[in-house]
């Protein structure tokens, strides 16, 4: 099942949770790390950050390649995100970006403009293929577009896919990478360079667990009725419970995946 994040339902979530989104979601630094050495060669970079949210990676992005360097155009569909995300930045003195409300396969850019685009946890929610069509058109030559996500089998190791209840059946949108490889494949102009695997080992608390469950801090949790969640949410605690002696240190091992995609010269 491919999610419409486009839809009424799906603004309304983002909406809601605006104001405590970069709170919810663990950001991790390994990938803008990795984004920075493949981008060491580029006296200044003009980049576009889709499905950019609040800000939890655009943020990152200046601190490890700097405002000197960097011009990041932040692309969602959600307002609100978007008005946390240019508040979180200017904040932090940042000033060298522009936020623009769009769509991932509509980009308002002009054709060969952009040196990299990104994507966090986000590609999953797009139509791939009119994606991939906008960024040929939008990257210059040798451009790059760095797609940052998680993969089915990996759902199944985290905490959510192992132990919450039909969470990895409502997450059925994630690609594999043959799935992913396949989709890329399809046009001639660009070319799959690297897929690298990025693990963490992760611990919270129960409490912490169930709190950003409630919270819905993955759109997933909204795919379940009322009911339905209720129940999973209770099941999720006595399966943690059953599992971890010490409710207090529950530690896991999470993966993310990410794949550098060049466009052709």
């Amino acid at each position: 099942m491919r999610f419409d994040r486009y839809s009424k339902y799906a603004q309304k979530h983002y909406t809601d949770i605006a104001h405590i989104y970069r709170g919810l979601r663990k950001t991790d630094s390994e990938p803008v790390l990795f984004v920075k050495s493949k981008l060491s060669n580029l006296p200044s970079i003009v980049a576009a950050d889709v499905g950019a949210g609040a800000g939890r990676y655009a943020k990152l992005m200046f601190d490890y390649i700097g405002n000197e360097k960097l011009y990041l155009h932040c692309v969602d569909t959600n307002q609100f995100m978007l008005d946390s995300l240019e508040e979180y930045l200017r904040q932090n003195k940042i000033y060298n970006f522009k936020t623009h409300i769009a769509t991932a396969e509509e980009l308002p850019f002009n054709d060969d403009e952009l040196d990299c685009i990104l994507c966090f946890n986000s590609i999953d929610y797009f139509k791939i293929d009119k994606f991939f069509r906008e960024c040929i058109r939008v990257l210059k030559k040798d451009g790059l577009l760095f797609v940052y996500t998680k993969t089915r089998q990996q759902n199944t190791i985290n905490i959510w896919g192992k132990y919450f209840p039909l969470f990895r059946k409502k997450e059925s949108h994630l690609y594999e990478p043959d799935e992913f490889n396949y989709e890329v494949g399809k046009f001639r102009a660009l070319q799959l360079e690297e897929s690298k695997i990025f693990r963490f080992e992760r611990e919270n608390t129960i409490d912490e667990l169930i709190d950003r469950a409630k919270s819905k801090h993955y759109f997933t949790f909204t795919l379940y009725d009322k009911k339905e969640f209720e129940y999973a949410l209770k099941k999720f605690g006595e399966n943690i419970k059953e599992n971890f002696k010490d409710t207090n240190h529950i530690e896991w091992t999470d993966e993310k995946i990410m794949y550098v995609i060049r466009k052709k010269a």
